[in-house]
């Protein structure tokens, strides 16, 4: 679990890239700058893991690009202690970005082997999850709801009902949608019946499967 001096050059370089590609929020820079990529990747992808590219992490999926990970933290809109939901635990460097951007993350897994591994390597670096749960993301965590944002990190067709009722009014909802290809949307809510919709171009993730635990 070595994080060198050599690998914080490496994640400043890659802080001005995602600058250079149009990431402004600090909040989002500072915590990218701050967390060893490197230790969510498998140890052969190490002298990779501060390229903005995704990796394989076993269990099929991957971990999404750094610029894609600040991109979605972005649209969020943090603040400190914000309850944020998120679908698609995956390696946990997700989680990790919006732990350090001060949110409570609620953090849902469907693969037990990636589960297992996050809720291992967690506690090593320090990051502390609100909640950490082995399950269906489609139906979100009800008893844990509302939420003040809520980040989907895989593919969607559709966007599931129950997180759209599980968002706080004024809530901020961050999914890529589609089949082959995904356009990045962010759903506010108003109030109880109306979501304010926008689009941001095109994205690639793994898809967002239901009921396949």
């Amino acid at each position: 679990m070595k994080d060198t001096a050599k690998h914080q050059g490496l994640r400043n370089q890659l802080v001005s890239l995602l600058q250079q590609k149009g990431i402004t929020d600090k909040n989002v820079l500072d915590a990218i700058s701050k967390i060893p990529r490197h230790l969510f990747l498998n140890s052969s992808f190490e002298d990779y893991a501060y390229q903005d590219k995704a990796f394989p992490i076993g269990a099929g999926q991957t971990i999404s690009q750094p610029y894609t990970v600040a991109f979605q933290s972005q649209l969020l809109e943090v603040k400190k202690d914000d309850k944020v939901l998120e679908i698609g635990t995956g390696s946990g460097y997700q989680t990790a970005v919006l732990c350090t951007m001060g949110a409570k993350v609620y953090s849902v897994e469907r693969q037990n082997e990636l589960f297992k591994k996050t809720s291992v390597l967690f506690p090593k670096l320090g990051i502390r999850p609100k909640h950490l749960s082995f399950g269906d993301g489609y139906k979100g965590l009800p008893l844990h709801a509302p939420f003040d944002s809520i980040i989907v990190t895989a593919g969607a067709p559709i966007i599931p009902k129950p997180l759209m009722a599980q968002l706080k009014i004024g809530g901020r909802l961050v999914i890529p949608l589609g089949e082959e290809v995904q356009i990045m949307t962010l759903l506010i809510r108003k109030n109880a019946t109306q979501f304010e919709k926008h689009e941001f171009g095109e994205f690639r993730f793994v898809p967002l499967l239901e009921d396949k635990n």
